[in-house]
């Protein structure tokens, strides 16, 4: 491209040149002729080495969204708790049918988003309302109670346990609470004062969920 382009700017200066003396019949047609077709060809090769850095500009962006394609991003941030894949191994995002292409390459968790998922008898449902403060037990820490409210309650139920799932948020983050985590729940009547500190307190009344009723964390 820059030869080209050196090319084609020193030819234009004599082509001009012989312009001036071709109308002051100072040289002859057949000068001139020749200087024009100088010209023309260092035009001719000037472009044909822009359509050239035209193409391999191109060719450079598809490379680089080729390569920007072979890294993959997380949707958000957090910390990976399965590998599932390992390097050479083809993924997809669909089964192929096949024992030799995976689905998935990992398992990722936001730990600043952990909730519980609680199965509520239905004898129970009635009474858990959204905001409603709860007190959540890990089965790894019996002693320990963990602040909570109710988020939603899933708008379905499972005829085989007479269940409704529940959502609860965790109030207070802590890194001892692990994905998968086996919990039991109790739900307060109402919320009492001292906010985080008066959840964790043990409460005189409220309604506590049958020790049937399972709890996993949720990812």
């Amino acid at each position: 491209m820059t030869s080209a382009q050196t090319a084609y700017e020193d030819a234009l200066p004599i082509f001009e040149r012989n312009q001036r003396q071709k109308a002051a019949a100072v040289i002859s047609a057949q000068s001139f002729d020749q200087a024009h077709a100088q010209i023309d060809a260092a035009k001719s090769e000037l472009l044909v080495a822009q359509r050239a850095l035209d193409t391999a500009r191109a060719g450079r962006s598809i490379a680089e969204r080729n390569l920007d394609d072979t890294i993959i991003r997380a949707p958000f941030s957090g910390i990976v708790t399965e590998k599932a894949a390992q390097a050479g191994e083809m993924v997809s995002p669909i089964s192929a049918g096949s024992g030799f292409t995976r689905t998935g390459i990992g398992t990722i968790v936001d730990m600043n988003s952990l909730e519980v998922e609680v199965d509520v008898s239905e004898n129970f449902i009635g009474r858990v309302l959204p905001q409603r403060p709860v007190r959540i037990k890990l089965n790894a820490y019996p002693d320990w109670d963990i602040p909570g409210s109710v988020i939603a309650t899933i708008p379905t139920a499972d005829r085989a346990k007479a269940t409704v799932k529940v959502r609860i948020a965790i109030s207070s983050k802590d890194p001892r609470i692990l994905p998968d985590m086996g919990a039991h729940v109790s739900f307060l009547a109402e919320a009492t004062p001292g906010s985080a500190i008066a959840a964790t307190a043990p409460q005189s009344t409220g309604v506590t969920i049958p020790a049937e009723a399972k709890v996993r964390i949720l990812k």
